[in-house]
């Protein structure tokens, strides 16, 4: 039975493939550029041209699809009901979606298709530290407006339970907050940053306004900027609180940040 992961070269979706493909099940990853995509990804995985953004154009990806990796993005919440519609005409049975952030209209089509389906709703990734990589590479800085802790959760462990949810009984109608082992503030990730990469890193305070006009510089309308910084300025206790459904799901502690940093040593 052959998986579909759409956002296949993304954070989460590479990590979905390479999970799939290590417990040895046949993968379809759908990526916008395949030849690039080819160097990005595991040997044998079958890779297809499209978006699912656009589902019209994704029959010949659907056929043969039992199950089916979403990820919400931008763009496909007016689209995303129809992509649901036709991987289920299309023979998909199962289905895990990574959420946007709220039950919206692609998780709530989900949630109605008539198969089984797990809603997988992660806190902070732990790749949103890369934000950090030019500043640290440049001057040593990091320039943050608050310094409140996070549950910051690895995207190979979103990976990993998404990989489960799809292959094994028993997640059906689940809805599973992701973290990962520990609520670090920023300066404390910090600290695990220069130990991995063994150099000084400073923290420097900006205020909330700095913050939102350093996002609207890169094109993000006010709203967005807004909500993002918001949700940095009064963090919700999901967000701030560790959770073991990582371990319960897949049977194995949940990496932690100095993995990560560690890993990704190399980028800073």
């Amino acid at each position: 039975m052959t998986t579909l992961v759409t956002g296949a070269t993304g954070n989460t979706g590479r990590h979905v493939v390479a999970e799939l493909v290590r417990r040895g099940e046949p993968v379809r990853a759908l990526t916008r550029d395949p030849a690039g995509a080819a160097g990005r990804l595991p040997a044998g995985v079958e890779l297809v041209a499209g978006t699912h953004t656009a589902p019209d154009g994704l029959g010949a990806a659907l056929d043969g699809v039992s199950r089916l990796h979403i990820t919400v993005t931008a763009g496909l919440a007016e689209v995303g009901p129809e992509l649901v519609r036709r991987a289920v005409d299309a023979g998909v049975r199962r289905i895990t979606v990574l959420w946007g952030g709220f039950v919206g209209p692609v998780e709530k089509a989900v949630a109605e298709s008539g198969v089984e389906w797990t809603r997988l709703e992660p806190q902070e990734f732990m790749s949103n530290t890369l934000t950090w990589a030019d500043s640290i590479r440049a001057e040593g800085i990091v320039r943050e407006p608050y310094d409140f802790p996070s549950a910051l959760v690895h995207e190979a462990d979103i990976a990993a339970v998404a990989a489960t949810a799809l292959l094994d009984d028993g997640h059906h109608e689940r809805a599973y907050n992701l973290t990962g082992p520990q609520a670090l503030t920023p300066r404390e990730r910090i600290a695990v940053l220069a130990r991995a990469t063994r150099r000084d890193i400073d923290f420097v305070p900006l205020t909330h306004e700095q913050a939102v006009d350093r996002l609207l510089a890169t094109g993000v309308s006010r709203a967005d900027a807004e909500y993002v910084i918001g949700w940095y300025a009064s963090p919700t206790e999901d967000s701030t609180t560790v959770d073991d459904t990582v371990e319960r799901v897949t049977g194995r502690p949940a990496r932690t940040f100095a993995q990560w940093a560690t890993e990704h040593a190399d980028r800073f």
